[in-house]
């Protein structure tokens, strides 16, 4: 039985009129509960995560910042990224949430886990909250696994529209953790990192893997490009655990990403990262929601995602 983590406070965070709103979480929701997929899982406790846990991964400065903001009743972080009065204590509890969900699948309540978290994270890099992200949930993810768990192969995996240039900065010069990712480049497309160059630093080094994809390359193409990195990503770092950082704006549909994937693209990309979970890692697989802005297409995604989980025999 897979894991569902979710909770009324992610529609807390209040953007406005935004790309990433509540409305994403809602609408999938929906879906979930009119499906019978929700019923099927086990529910997942969503908690926040300490604030000085978050600084062992961000500047200090750069917490304290959002704090100051939120209690000032909101503003601005960066021109993309809109924050209101309770969205750092719902930026924590998406943290803490991914942090909780690394525990439940580490300790054997099932083998594996998905988070309906926002805000999203993947481009908070370690100094800066950008792109619609405060607090970057996929690496304190990781972070957790580490520390708690003492894991020294953690696999993340991010099939997000836009690169994850925050977690690939954190992790740039880790060789406990290899950041993969599959996204949209070129064109000055956000936010302009993920060369297939760009492969780490100092004994980080190999432990990064991008494969750029151009607008309007064909589906099977995009999927010939991510069977073949993952497998290499996973035969390098032989994955203790699996976390991934689950965008669904590469669906055909998405007004900011659009890849051409069509919802059932989703579900074979799923299926592919559980072969490795199951292969490397007895299953072990926590999916944290990045972006999406589609409200159809994203729940239809989201409900194939959690499909393949339910559905995986390790």
């Amino acid at each position: 039985m897979t894991l569902l983590f979710r909770d009324p406070v992610f529609q807390k965070h209040d953007t406005g009129r935004h790309p990433e709103t509540a409305e994403r979480l809602r609408s999938i929701n929906a879906r979930l509960e009119k499906s019978g997929l929700a019923g099927d899982c086990q529910a997942g406790t969503c908690k926040p995560i300490a604030e000085e846990e978050v600084t062992q991964v961000h500047d200090p400065r750069m917490v304290l910042r959002a704090r100051q903001l939120a209690e000032h009743g909101g503003g601005h972080l960066d021109a993309d990224t809109i924050i209101s009065a309770d969205s750092f204590q719902v930026a924590l509890t998406a943290a803490g949430t991914g942090a909780a969900a690394v525990d439940a699948v580490l300790a054997g309540k099932a083998p594996n886990a998905l988070c309906l978290i926002r805000p999203p994270g993947h481009h908070a890099t370690p100094t800066r909250s950008m792109g619609f992200c405060m607090f970057n949930n996929i690496a304190l993810a990781a972070r957790h696994a580490r520390k708690i768990h003492h894991l020294t192969r953690i696999l993340i995996v991010d099939f997000d529209v836009h690169h994850g240039n925050g977690t690939q900065d954190i992790f740039y010069e880790d060789p406990e953790v290899l950041f993969f990712s599959i996204h949209r480049y070129g064109n000055g497309f956000y936010p302009g990192s993920g060369a297939a160059s760009e492969t780490g630093k100092g004994r980080g080094l190999g432990f990064t893997l991008n494969v750029p994809v151009a607008f309007g390359t064909a589906p099977p193409d995009y999927h010939k490009g991510f069977t073949a990195a993952l497998e290499k990503a996973a035969d390098k770092i032989k994955p203790e655990l699996v976390l991934v950082s689950a965008g669904f704006d590469a669906h055909a549909r998405d007004p900011i990403g659009s890849l051409g994937l069509e919802t059932e693209d989703f579900a074979t990309l799923t299926h592919q990262v559980l072969d490795v979970a199951r292969t490397h890692a007895h299953g072990r697989l926590v999916s944290c929601l990045e972006g999406g802005y589609h409200l159809a297409a994203l729940a239809e995604s989201v409900q194939m995602h959690l499909e393949e989980l339910l559905h995986y025999r390790p």
